[in-house]
């Protein structure tokens, strides 16, 4: 059989250093591995929104879907409850994600709907040319703040736990090969998971000196504990200070889904096997 070429002709449109590139090849390297353990490549629809980020579904030779700006989710949770056995990944922007779109991120953690979000977290608008969102640091400056944010950073891991997410884990656009390892944990995790990436906007919010400096791998942490993954969660708020930055799975649980209530489907099974039997018995 000849191999997927993930990639397509689309021509990429990102700037140069663009934290994006790190994610897109995470990514198709990602879905080659599902592909060779035997997932069907038209059992996984990609899901994005709008901004620089969002573009990553053209240059995926993969189905997908274009939402618009902050509806990853609703539509992501569309496909899923419509047919259970596909792998939706959801790819967007902090903006997209944490402003326009924040509530379907609560509801959807809080539903524990079998969905993988990525984030694409440059903690500023980039397609819009440099707008604070709600992971820019406070002093922030930018097209809407030139005289700097006033506003103090959300923690979106935070508010994943609280909200009920059973799978809360970061990488950055630096550490590829910790992104991929977390990417396909979490695609392959029953249940809501949230993939939070630091990605670096090199034109409007460069930070890999930052991110380089402070970032480092979770050791030694048990993800199945609450109490521990808060801890872990809170030791950097998303400002810029010198604080260290863990990277990592910060909480992980098993958990009945949202669709296993919903669709009840060990039911549906039941239901199939007796139709089948009958359609055996008399055709």
């Amino acid at each position: 059989m000849q191999e997927k070429n993930w990639g397509t002709n689309a021509i990429n449109t990102w700037c140069p250093g663009c934290g994006n590139f790190a994610i897109l090849n995470s990514i198709k390297s990602v879905l080659k591995s599902l592909v060779a353990d035997n997932i069907l490549a038209e059992n996984i629809v990609l899901v994005s929104g709008i901004g620089c980020g969002a573009k990553i579904v053209d240059y995926i030779n993969a189905n997908s879907v274009y939402s618009i700006h902050g509806r990853v989710l609703p539509v992501a949770e569309g496909i899923k409850l419509a047919n259970p056995q596909m792998k939706v990944i959801g790819l967007a922007g902090d903006g997209d994600t944490y402003g326009e779109g924040m509530e379907h991120l609560v509801f959807a953690a809080k539903r524990n709907i079998d969905i993988t979000m990525i984030v694409h977290n440059n903690r500023v608008y980039g397609l819009t040319t440099g707008q604070y969102t709600p992971t820019s640091p406070l002093g922030y400056k930018g097209r809407s703040t030139p005289q700097g944010s006033k506003e103090t950073p959300i923690n979106p891991l935070e508010i994943m736990l609280a909200s009920g997410a059973s799978f809360i884990s970061r990488g950055t656009s630096t550490t590829m090969e910790l992104l991929k390892k977390l990417m396909r944990e979490a695609i392959m995790h029953k249940g809501f998971a949230l993939v939070d990436i630091l990605q670096v906007c090199v034109t409007f919010f460069n930070m890999y000196e930052y991110y380089n400096k402070n970032v480092y791998e979770l050791a030694g942490h048990d993800p199945a504990d609450y109490g521990k993954a808060m801890q872990r969660i809170r030791e950097w708020n998303y400002s810029n200070t010198d604080a260290k930055i863990p990277l990592g799975v910060f909480y992980k649980k098993e958990i009945p889904t949202f669709e296993e209530y919903y669709l009840h489907l060990g039911k549906e099974t039941e239901r199939s096997q007796k139709i089948h039997k009958i359609l055996e018995n008399t055709i």
